[in-house]
């Protein structure tokens, strides 16, 4: 760290995430960004946002009312891994063709199977980065990219701290079996992590969006709880108490929790750029009060990742205070 004071009021200089002076040895929470959305079905951009989002960063204050100073535990960013982007252009040249034509079934079975060996590699490489750091006492973060990214870090988590629960927020359920013919596709990514060994319970906050068979997987699984978004409004509308209705989504999470956090669970409002944006979703203060929730509980965030954020700008500084929160709340969970 530079040895000079750091004013965290002051303006952000250097390059670091959120205008910091931390590199990623010094911090407790290292960012890992995977610039990567060959599975993107619709709309796409959400592989810069890494870039976009450390841009916008510098424009957050640092002293939060919830969490306090989160910053001085250490947050910073790795430097991108070249093979990343090498690994999208090279997927991405076969996707989207797939996906022009509307997935295996148009006959793309061996571009299929190019994109998932390329996926293969790139869930090898964040489940090693993110090793490394959990390894090292740290909170791993994945800053993607679409939701296809995180696979890998949940992996390693799941097998560092056995039974690991996951709080998925988001608008889809994401529980589609290779979806348009890639094992790895961002639309499976539940599905896939389900089916991890050392997964315990998942929640499901959000989702509004979703096929008849995920729902029907859903509903069997003894892992995955969906709260249906357009359920919880019908529960607001009659009076619920959405800090209540907190408590009950986050109660049958074990004590270590990762939290998956596609931007698209927000209302398209707040994230206008995402992939497959869905009208509905959760609005700031509910969002808040969920992360609030599972931290005040108890429960331990041993890791996390944002993934689907548009590269637009205002896109970005949503993501950016995601971003924040999420590492502030994963710090105050950290054991004393």
């Amino acid at each position: 760290m530079n040895d000079a004071p750091f004013d965290p009021d002051a303006p952000a200089e250097g390059d670091g995430l959120f205008g910091l002076p931390h590199s990623p040895d010094e911090a407790s929470v290292v960012v890992i960004p995977v610039g990567f959305e060959a599975t993107a079905s619709f709309r796409r951009g959400t592989k810069d946002a890494p870039t976009a989002i450390l841009e916008a960063s510098r424009q957050v204050d640092l002293h939060d009312l919830e969490t306090g100073d989160p910053w001085t535990a250490g947050i910073a960013m790795e430097d991108a891994d070249p093979r990343v982007a090498a690994w999208e252009a090279a997927a991405s040249a076969d996707a989207c063709v797939v996906i022009a034509n509307g997935g295996r079934d148009a006959g793309d079975g061996e571009r299929c199977a190019r994109v998932d060996a390329i996926m293969r590699e790139l869930n090898a490489h964040v489940e090693a980065r993110t090793k490394h750091w959990l390894d090292q006492g740290r909170i791993p973060a994945i800053l993607g990219g679409d939701h296809s990214v995180p696979y890998g870090a949940i992996k390693a988590a799941s097998e560092k701290f056995p039974g690991l629960g996951i709080l998925h927020v988001d608008a889809h359920a994401d529980l589609r079996v290779a979806y348009e013919g890639f094992e790895f596709s961002h639309a499976s990514i539940l599905y896939n992590v389900s089916r991890l060994p050392g997964v315990g319970r998942i929640a499901q906050v959000g989702i509004r969006d979703f096929g008849r068979a995920e729902r029907e997987f859903a509903e069997s699984s003894d892992k995955i709880e969906t709260w249906f978004h357009t359920r919880l409004a019908w529960q607001l509308a009659g009076g619920a108490n959405w800090r209540k209705l907190c408590e009950d989504i986050v109660r049958p999470l074990p004590k270590d929790v990762w939290i998956t956090f596609d931007i698209d669970g927000l209302e398209p409002a707040l994230c206008p750029n995402t992939g497959t944006p869905v009208p509905g979703g959760l609005n700031w203060d509910q969002a808040l009060v969920l992360l609030r929730t599972l931290a005040e509980s108890g429960r331990r965030i041993v890791g996390f990742d944002l993934n689907e954020v548009g590269n637009d700008e205002w896109d970005a500084i949503v993501g950016a205070r995601v971003l924040y929160k999420l590492a502030g709340w994963a710090v105050a969970t950290r054991p004393a």
